[in-house]
């Protein structure tokens, strides 16, 4: 056997060895393939069923929205109707149940008075009318001096 021959034999072994890795890679491509194409069409299967109840519930919310706009523009109305209620009754029955309110506080601090002893009146924390105690009542003391 030449050199030649021994080359040939290597570059043959080589290319069939080569020929049998790319081989291999294409049946597992197609076996990935094959699978993506199932995936694809049972994903397709359930996606269109999925859809449809979507848009049936997007509808539906649609339709709830709408009702819950209108009530909310209900109770904005009796809102607005209930605070002209309130105001107008504020003004109206406001001032003189406050003016009523203290006349009749006026005519139980006077008979309550009426029959008491006159308390001394406490004025920024001071007892107006009362003595100061004999304590308070002097000058300026000296201390230590004497």
């Amino acid at each position: 056997m030449s050199g030649g021959e021994v080359a040939g034999i290597l570059v043959a072994v080589f290319w069939a060895i080569l020929v049998s890795f790319i081989a291999l890679v294409l049946v597992r491509l197609a076996q990935t393939l094959k699978a993506a194409t199932k995936l694809v069409a049972d994903v397709t299967e359930q996606a269109v069923p999925l859809l449809a109840d979507a848009s049936a519930t997007v509808r539906s919310a649609h339709t709830q929205l709408a009702r819950v706009d209108s009530i909310a523009a209900d109770v904005q109305e009796v809102t607005a109707n209930a605070s002209a209620l309130s105001s107008t009754v504020s003004s109206a029955f406001g001032g003189p149940l406050v003016k009523v309110a203290a006349f009749g506080y006026g005519v139980r601090r006077a008979i309550g008075r009426k029959g008491a002893p006159a308390e001394p009146e406490v004025f920024r924390g001071r007892t107006v009318g009362k003595k100061l105690p004999s304590a308070r009542r002097g000058g300026r003391r000296t201390r230590g001096k004497g």
